[in-house]
């Protein structure tokens, strides 16, 4: 059994415990900005390919006292590098947290570097580059305190990146959060689900990923593992074989969205066509004063803009009272939910919010509002 770390936006650390709790983890507990759990080589590819809401999936190498530049550099060369770098490998250190003395995390980072190239150039007399775009070998330390944590980065780029959705608007949601917020919401995929704000299609598409059971890994070029020393290819063909054989063919309700900026919609629907959804979810070009309701039940989800980055000089509350009149008039019968990050905003959608929860959207606070529409 294997220690891992799954980093995830502060928050959400509960649900991404359940997640990994349902895909098979052992001993999962959840911390500040992480979830901490076990598992075989098995279970850290099938959580890199399933996991919707972490970013990266660590796995732990090593923990030892560390107060200052000469315990990190020691207790880095202690580590036997060999078993998971040959200096034909390029590295890159990610250095994160602070004590007194190691304050600042770039030179944390070319310390725990400097450590390993000359335990290679006393060993083999060469020794690896460092890439910090495509390493083989990505490298985290954590100072806490008193102490360092090591471990290797087995995801490669973030995991939010599903590598789906090249075209994204003006303010992306992270696809993470989205698959987050869904979750929250209790959404089933037998319910009817509708954006009238899409965007470049980011819930939509994470809600039909999620009712048509297609792992957020599959879009993806490359895992940071598949460049490991113990790399084990068909284990990974294995488990995608698997993923495919697994999704559903159709929809079991249907999943809409629609935007006023018919470039967006283009956008929203390259990203459809880019992990092959373009024959299941629905996209169109309308004005949110135009939209009524396609069916008499559903769930309605949207994320206005806030202020924070779109349209600071535009009327918003004026925006944000035709919103509330849309629910309220032609979405009878439906729950709605709606993202704002702007308290005074929000209040002018004129309902009564059955249900508040606390999201943080990047850095800014959010709140996911729920609204029965009878």
């Amino acid at each position: 059994m294997n220690q891992y770390f799954a980093t995830v936006a502060r928050g959400l650390e509960a649900l991404a415990a359940q997640e990994l709790e349902q895909l098979g983890a052992h001993s999962v507990e959840a911390g500040f900005c992480g979830v901490s759990f076990e598992g075989d080589r098995t279970l850290l590819y099938r959580v890199n390919l399933w996991a919707r809401l972490p970013f990266r999936i660590l796995m732990h190498l090593d923990q030892f006292d560390c107060l200052d530049a000469d315990d990190l550099y020691q207790g880095i060369k202690a580590i036997d590098w060999s078993e998971f770098l040959t200096p034909e490998m390029t590295l890159s250190v990610n250095a994160t947290g602070k004590n007194d003395q190691l304050n600042h995390t770039h030179f944390t980072a070319l310390k725990v570097k400097n450590a390993i190239v000359d335990q290679q150039m006393d060993r083999f007399g060469e020794r690896s580059d460092v890439d910090t775009h495509e390493a083989d070998l990505r490298i985290g330390v954590h100072i806490d305190d008193n102490g360092c944590t090591v471990s290797l980065d087995s995801s490669g780029n973030s995991l939010h990146r599903r590598g789906y959705r090249p075209a994204v608007g003006a303010a992306p949601l992270k696809e993470s959060l989205a698959a987050a917020l869904i979750q929250m919401s209790g959404w089933q995929p037998n319910q009817m689900f509708y954006d009238p704000l899409c965007g470049s299609g980011t819930l939509p598409l994470e809600a039909s990923l999620k009712a048509l059971n297609i792992a957020p890994g599959m879009f993806r070029e490359h895992f940071g593992f598949e460049t490991w020393l113990d790399f084990d290819q068909e284990l990974l063909a294995k488990l995608i074989q698997e993923a495919d054989d697994n999704r559903l063919d159709a929809l079991p309700a249907p999943i809409w969205g629609s935007d006023r900026n018919p470039e967006v919609v283009d956008q929203a629907m390259i990203n459809a066509k880019n992990c092959g959804l373009a024959n299941h979810v629905y996209f169109s070009a309308l004005d949110l004063a135009e939209v009524v309701a396609p069916a008499d039940s559903g769930v309605v989800f949207c994320n206005p803009p806030y202020g924070e980055r779109l349209g600071r000089d535009s009327d918003l509350g004026a925006f944000y009272k035709q919103l509330g009149n849309v629910l309220k008039q032609q979405f009878k019968g439906w729950t709605a939910f709606v993202l704002s990050g702007n308290k005074q905003l929000s209040q002018t959608i004129g309902l009564k919010c059955a249900e508040r929860t606390a999201v943080l959207n990047g850095a800014l606070p959010c709140q996911l509002m729920k609204y029965e529409l009878y």
